[in-house]
């Protein structure tokens, strides 16, 4: 997918833009906004004291000056830092339908970053495989989501392994006020925990999990051979044999009821999205749940 010419890639963002467009503009943009809360308040004007008023509120330097008291008054700042933390390993060059993971991901930054542009907050990106690959600080503008959206679908990542820890550790140190941070990833890793629970404590963290069909459900094939993307290591299986089939299931279920139990320690919301669903349906869900939650 990375020899593509410039024409091409312009194209298939612009496809992008235009399939996320109206499900933002009829959708994303009250909901999006009214399921975060803003970064605190902003002091807006000083008025004259009046009986009731928090005498905490007096501004006094301005009371002297004038002769009278006077407080400050104060509004909520609804401005938000979305930062997108997206996993570039190898394993999301997989798909067994019409799209890879790596596209659908695609899909979800474009829908969120063009809400944050709708909204006139930030947003910025941090591409990790094993290792932190690129980051674009939160900044506004249809421009820079489309920069974001550019570098998700088409970056080439110098590491083929995943690590979250790595993650989650650049993303605390580099973002120093608190933020909205989605991580879009298949979550197939270990040893992040710690530093998502510290990174959770501070931010507000969205774990969105995208998977293909297939590796939440071993499809009745016959004989395949199974190659792990980001080692190399391969492996043949008969997928027609039940028992196998059953195992899987097993092992997979047991796996994905861990990973939720541990977002709710962390307080972290969590959405898993296959390849081969709807992203306007999976994120109507999203704000949905997140909506009776808070």
């Amino acid at each position: 997918m990375f020899t593509q010419s410039v024409s091409d890639i312009l194209k298939k963002i612009r496809r992008i833009e235009i399939r996320t467009r109206n499900p933002v503009a009829e959708m994303f943009r009250g909901e999006y906004h009214s399921r975060f809360k803003g970064q605190g308040l902003e002091f807006s004007e000083v008025r004259e004291y009046q009986p009731g008023d928090n005498y905490r509120d007096i501004d006094w330097n301005v009371s002297a000056r004038l002769g009278q008291l006077y407080i400050k008054k104060y509004r909520e700042t609804r401005e938000l830092r979305v930062v997108f933390l997206v996993d570039v390993s190898s394993s999301q060059e997989f798909g067994t339908r019409s799209m890879i993971k790596r596209e659908r991901i695609a899909e979800l930054v474009a829908a969120l970053s063009f809400s944050a542009v709708a909204n006139q907050d930030l947003a910025g990106l941090i591409l990790f495989s094993d290792q932190v690959e690129r980051f674009l600080p939160p900044r506004k503008g249809r421009n820079n989501a489309l920069e974001i959206l550019r570098e998700v679908l088409y970056y080439e990542p110098k590491g083929k392994k995943t690590s979250l820890q790595a993650a989650c550790e650049y993303a605390y140190k580099m973002l120093k006020k608190r933020c909205i941070i989605f991580i879009l990833s298949d979550w197939i890793d270990s040893g992040y925990e710690r530093s998502l629970k510290i990174l959770a404590a501070k931010n507000e963290v969205v774990a969105l999990q995208v998977v293909d069909d297939s590796e939440l459900e071993l499809p009745p094939a016959g004989i395949l051979s199974l190659k792990d993307p980001e080692t190399g290591e391969e492996i043949w299986i008969n997928s027609s044999d039940p028992k196998l089939r059953k195992a899987y299931q097993e092992v997979i279920n047991n796996e994905q009821k861990e990973l939720q139990e541990f977002f709710r320690e962390c307080n972290c919301d969590y959405l898993m999205i296959k390849t081969s669903d709807s992203y306007v349906s999976s994120l109507r869900k999203f704000f949905a749940l997140r909506g009776k939650r808070r």
